[in-house]
């Protein structure tokens, strides 16, 4: 066996150290949502049409500005790969301040969503409901989002545990929240899907009081004191020139998905319940390319950061690879066994489970397609590459995906399965661009995002 290929199953066995417990961690969190919907699937169908879509509307928010925010990965992980932890702690402080900053229009913006729901032509009960359960998730927000540049952080310096274990703690919270506010247990009046909001909020503030208590104990090294240094402006924009097109790509995938909630709710509350159950099953698996993907980050990051071109190529390939592996696998669950993961949403509901098992073949037709193109992202990511990435965005959810799955769910005989078909239009070409920009991008040697903490400039690798 060449020394090459041992070289190359070396790093996959390192991208899977660090991804497996992200891994874990992303499926925690979304263990949160799957049994949000489990619950609120008990209590009407409209409830749980209206949580799938007040969902869609608070992440297509929320979403975005946790993109801005990756704009943070290239500068820690590269300053990580260096050994520069002063550098990671002053980036993770800088990453608090711009977090805090970026939640205060957020909030507000999400305090009113009825306009917005009267301007999407939804029905008049769902929209009260989903308002409702809107306002309800507002307090997370900040938690939200400070727990993320602390994750990103530790990431950066390959140490995941402290996020496992708070992602563990608050799936707790989460479960006992649910069971108090949704059926009204311990006294407590009965909410149904708004108290699955509340629910929400709850388990996101204790997941970032529970990973800063394991973060503060476990990893010393990116705590210690504030200074003015951080505030500097021109830091805060170079977060933001990287920052903001990685927010607008997230933000043009996450919409895109929301895109085609919107129209399903317009197919019916039934076919929007049962799209709420095929994409949260859908967004399950994808949990697991998604910290594949920040493990890539890491990875090519810390390779940069380090000046170890090869090693780089190394962690691209090898996080392509496993994302790829896994992926057909829940293509395959998918495929076979549609109509018995459905019915763990909504045993109750026939109709609605039956209008799952039709989508969820169709998912599994782009889940190897999606897992590609989160991980190529990622791989991108830790090059400090985000504009292309952006563009390619736009060009396959909004030029391509989004008008194929409108065309087909209004002006042919698809009805729901159209945005699904366009769903999958719009990840296999997102997919094979993100996968050709990869090549492209690693024929030149890239240089560190940041050459020193005097300078900060963007790598010349095009």
């Amino acid at each position: 066996m060449s020394s090459g290929v041992i070289t190359l199953r070396a790093e996959i066995g390192s991208v899977c150290r660090l991804a497996v417990p992200f891994a874990v961690s992303q499926l925690g969190m979304m263990l949160m949502g799957f049994v949000d919907t489990m619950m609120v699937g008990r209590v009407s169908e409209t409830d749980l049409a209206a949580v799938g879509l007040g969902v869609a509307i608070m992440m297509s928010c929320v979403v975005p500005i946790q993109g801005v925010l990756m704009g943070l990965d290239p500068f820690l992980s590269q300053a990580a790969g260096a050994g520069d932890l002063e550098r990671v702690r002053r980036w993770r402080q800088r990453g608090w301040v711009l977090a805090m900053l970026l939640s205060v229009p957020l909030m507000g913006v999400l305090l009113f969503p009825e306009p917005l729901l009267h301007l999407l032509n939804q029905d008049p009960e769902i929209i009260s409901k989903t308002a409702a359960y809107v306002r309800a998730n507002v307090l997370g927000i900040c938690p939200l989002l400070l727990f993320s540049v602390t994750r990103q952080s530790l990431l950066a310096m390959s140490h995941v545990r402290p996020v496992v274990w708070a992602v563990f703690l608050a799936n707790g919270i989460n479960v006992l929240a649910n069971w108090v506010f949704v059926f009204g247990n311990l006294g407590f009046e009965p909410l149904g899907g708004v108290g699955a909001g509340w629910a929400t909020s709850a388990s996101r503030i204790s997941l970032f009081v529970f990973l800063e208590a394991a973060a503060r104990i476990g990893v010393r090294e990116v705590y210690g004191q504030w200074s003015r240094s951080i505030l500097e402006l021109r830091r805060f924009l170079d977060v933001l020139r990287i920052g903001i097109p990685m927010g607008l790509h997230i933000g043009l995938e996450y919409w895109g998905f929301s895109a085609a909630t919107i129209m399903m709710g317009h197919l019916g509350t039934t076919a929007l319940a049962g799209h709420q159950i095929a994409i949260n099953l859908s967004s399950l698996t994808f949990m697991i390319p998604l910290g594949i993907s920040a493990a890539a980050t890491t990875r090519v990051g810390n390779a940069i950061g380090r000046r170890d071109q090869l090693a780089a190529r190394r962690g691209a390939t090898a996080s392509l690879c496993i994302g790829a592996s896994f992926m057909m696998l829940a293509a395959a669950m998918f495929a076979l066994f549609p109509e018995p993961l459905a019915r763990l949403y909504a045993p109750d509901e026939p109709r609605v489970i039956a209008l799952a098992a039709t989508l969820l073949p169709i998912a599994a037709i782009f889940q190897v397609f999606d897992g590609l193109q989160v991980v190529s992202a990622g791989v991108l990511r830790g090059t400090a590459d985000a504009r292309v990435p952006a563009t390619i965005a736009l060009i396959g959810f909004w030029g391509l995906g989004l008008p194929a799955g409108w065309w087909l769910a209004f002006r042919s005989t698809a009805g729901p399965r159209g945005p699904w078909w366009g769903l999958t239009i719009g990840l296999s070409t997102v997919a094979i661009l993100l996968l050709l920009r990869i090549q492209r991008r690693f024929r030149r040697e890239i240089a560190p995002v940041e050459e020193s903490e005097g300078a900060a400039r963007p790598s010349k690798g095009r």
